[in-house]
C-alpha cells in the first residue's frame, strides 16, 4: 500500500516556535502577595478561569478581575499586562524551526495550532516575527475550543483542506499528540530541532534547507 503524501504541516506554538516559562509570571506575582510561586502557578495557569480564557469564553478584563480576586492582587490592569505577557523567549532551536518552516511553506500548507489566550497572542504578534511563514494560525481563543478536544483538530484540517492522513503535526505535549493520532494525523512529540527533522523525513517530507 502506497504511503499517503503529506500535504500540510501543523506546528504547536509554545516550546516549539517560541519558548515560555510561566514561573516568570508566578515569581513576579509572588513578590506582590504572601503566596509561593508554586501556589500561584497552580492558581494562575491550571485553573478553570484560565481554561475559559484560552477558549475565548471570557474577555481580558474579566479574566484580570477574576485573577485579581483569586490572588488578592492590588494592581491595575495595565500593571498586570507585562506580568502576564512577558514570559516568552526565543532559543536557538526555536530559530532553527522557524527557518525550517520558511523553507517548507513553498511546498506544503503550514499552520500553527495553539492553546493560547488573546493577550498572549497579541503580545507575540507585536513582539516576535513568528507567524510569517504560516498559511493558517489556529488559536484556541478564536476557535472556541482547546487541544486535545478532537473538534479543534477537525476544524483545523477542514480549514486547511486536507485529510488527517495528509497532515504532519508536532507538539511538545505527548497527551496532545496521542489525541491527534487517534484521528489519523501523523503526529510526533517535539523534543528538539534535530528530532523534528528526523520525524519530517520519516514521513517523506522534503527538506529544502539552505
Amino acid at each position: 500500500m502506497a504511503k499517503v503524501k503529506i500535504k500540510g504541516i501543523i506546528f504547536d506554538l509554545g516550546n516549539v516556535l517560541v519558548n515560555f516559562d510561566h514561573f516568570i509570571a508566578a515569581r513576579k506575582v509572588a513578590s506582590l502577595t504572601s503566596l509561593m510561586p508554586q501556589d500561584i502557578y497552580g492558581l494562575f495557569f491550571n485553573s478553570e478561569i484560565t481554561k475559559k480564557f484560552e477558549e475565548g469564553k471570557i474577555p481580558p478584563r474579566k479574566f484580570f478581575d477574576e485573577v485579581k480576586k483569586l490572588l488578592k492582587l492590588r494592581i491595575s490592569y495595565q500593571e498586570f499586562l507585562p506580568i502576564w505577557n512577558e514570559i516568552f523567549f526565543l532559543t536557538r532551536d526555536n530559530q532553527k524551526v522557524l527557518r525550517l518552516a520558511g523553507t517548507l511553506n513553498k511546498q506544503y500548507r503550514l499552520a500553527v495550532l495553539s492553546n493560547i489566550n488573546t493577550l498572549h497572542y497579541d503580545y507575540l504578534e507585536e513582539n516576535f516575527s513568528l507567524f510569517n511563514p504560516f498559511d493558517h494560525i489556529f488559536a484556541s481563543f478564536q476557535m472556541g475550543c482547546i487541544k486535545p478536544e478532537p473538534k479543534i483538530y477537525v476544524k483545523a484540517l477542514k480549514s486547511m483542506g486536507i485529510l488527517p492522513s495528509e497532515a504532519f503535526y508536532t507538539d511538545d505535549r505527548s497527551d496532545l499528540i496521542k489525541e491527534a493520532r487517534k484521528l489519523g494525523i501523523k503526529a510526533y512529540v517535539y523534543k528538539n530541532y534535530t528530532k523534528l527533522r528526523q520525524d519530517l523525513l520519516k514521513e517523506g517530507i522534503k527538506l529544502n534547507e539552505k
